[in-house]
């Protein structure tokens, strides 16, 4: 046998060895970097301090409605425990493809995806176009994960910012398309918005798509909320990317049943996507999470086809308590607030938000108020705080005495 060279410049160094083995054990730079979600940071403050009042999660305070459940019950007693295809039982795409042809136009059971809720739906979708080092753009504030996911790539994210004003929030279009430059991979956006309610228009939709068209530039869309809209009369969802684009060009566009059926805890997601990448698309799922569980499939099947009444009736409900929460936080010294057209939130200026973390943690010790810090949702979110109003106005009332009286104590009034 050939006698090891210890002194081969080819074989590591003993010190190298023993560096390496005592190495802190550490995520890779690119996950070690991800920002923490500052929401958890503040319900975690809230652990422990009796009677908060919990308004930081994007959820409705009311149960799954119940014949939702049931089915999931009727699943599991007979046995609907095993493993699906990878893209979803036939039946539930069949439902989605009617539900969302109902909605947007003919759309193909070819074209949908069911996945293990609309986040992983988000991650599956940055896994099938982008990898290290490319280029992708996203409107903000926006929910972190959105952000933060390309970066779990590899990727780079350059964000637009929306415009806050005497009506809101806006998008400025031209800075939008100027940053969609040539060799752009992903535009990642979300309307109606989280946190701020912005809805994207038909004619802002209209140009982005052109424009990346042009430039070969995916789109992903998250429209998560675009059943929660209040629009005109008789409009059952806000203007969608699917209204405008065919099924097969770079567009890949994500739902949940979390919102409108109210199903967070549920974990059932879709996206409608070109038939070209459902090959490839089925490998990711199964390295991701295989399936969604067959029952919670089943439970989706019966929200869409018997749930339209219970999801509009929700929408009415939300309304009222948007308009209620916005119109006593209007009010109160130090707020400004504007009444936002989608989602279940109201994202405003309030004072003392400048560090919207710090004062947020400071409400819950000092006010059992739970809102989420404007921070959480990128620096253009500072100064703000998101409060989510998908709950009782009665509860909402109780929230707003705790936010007056923490204002007068702190000399805002």
């Amino acid at each position: 046998m050939r006698d090891l060279d210890l002194s081969s410049s080819a074989t590591p160094s003993l010190n190298t060895v023993l560096s390496s083995s005592t190495a802190p054990a550490m995520a890779r730079d690119a996950v070690h970097a991800l920002r923490a979600s500052q929401i958890r940071e503040v319900a975690n403050a809230g652990f422990g301090v009796p009677d908060v009042l919990p308004f930081w999660f994007g959820e409705s305070d009311r149960v799954t409605p119940g014949f939702i459940r049931d089915a999931a019950a009727q699943a599991l007693t007979r046995g609907d425990t095993f493993y699906t295809h990878n893209l979803g039982i036939a039946p539930l795409r069949d439902a989605l493809s009617r539900y969302v042809g109902d909605l947007h136009g003919d759309t193909s059971a070819d074209h949908i995806a069911v996945t293990s809720a609309g986040v992983n739906a988000l991650m599956l979708a940055a896994q099938l176009v982008t990898g290290a080092g490319d280029r992708v753009v996203a409107v903000t504030p926006l929910w972190p994960n959105l952000v933060e996911i390309p970066k779990i790539l590899g990727a780079s994210v350059e964000t637009v910012a929306l415009d806050y004003g005497a009506r809101g929030w806006a998008l400025d279009l031209e800075r939008l398309l100027a940053a969609l430059r040539p060799g752009t991979k992903m535009l990642m956006i979300n309307s109606p918005n989280n946190p701020t309610g912005w809805v994207m228009t038909r004619d802002e939709q209209r140009a982005v798509v052109e424009h990346c068209r042009r430039h070969g530039i995916w789109i992903v869309a998250d429209e998560v909320y675009e059943r929660l809209y209040y629009g005109n009369a008789g409009e059952r969802t806000a203007p969608s990317f699917l209204d405008i684009a065919t099924r097969d060009e770079r567009l890949i566009c994500v739902n949940s049943f979390s919102k409108a059926w109210l199903m967070t805890g549920w974990r059932l997601g879709w996206m409608v996507a070109p038939r070209a990448l459902m090959d490839d698309l089925g490998k990711l799922v199964e390295y991701n999470t295989s399936c969604a569980p067959s029952f919670v499939q089943q439970a989706g099947i019966v929200a869409l086809e018997q749930g339209e009444a219970s999801t509009q009736e929700l929408v009415t409900d939300l309304r009222v308590s948007r308009d209620h929460l916005a119109a006593a936080l209007a009010r109160l010294p130090g707020v400004d607030v504007k009444t936002p057209h989608g989602a279940m939130y109201l994202f405003f200026r309030l004072t003392g938000a400048q560090k919207s973390l710090e004062l947020c943690k400071a409400l819950v010790r000092e006010a059992g108020l739970g809102l989420a810090p404007g921070s959480a949702f990128g620096p253009e979110g500072e100064g703000f705080v998101r409060w989510c109003y998908a709950c009782d106005p009665a509860r909402l009332d109780a929230g707003v005495e705790r936010l007056a009286r923490y204002l007068e104590q702190h000399g805002a009034a």
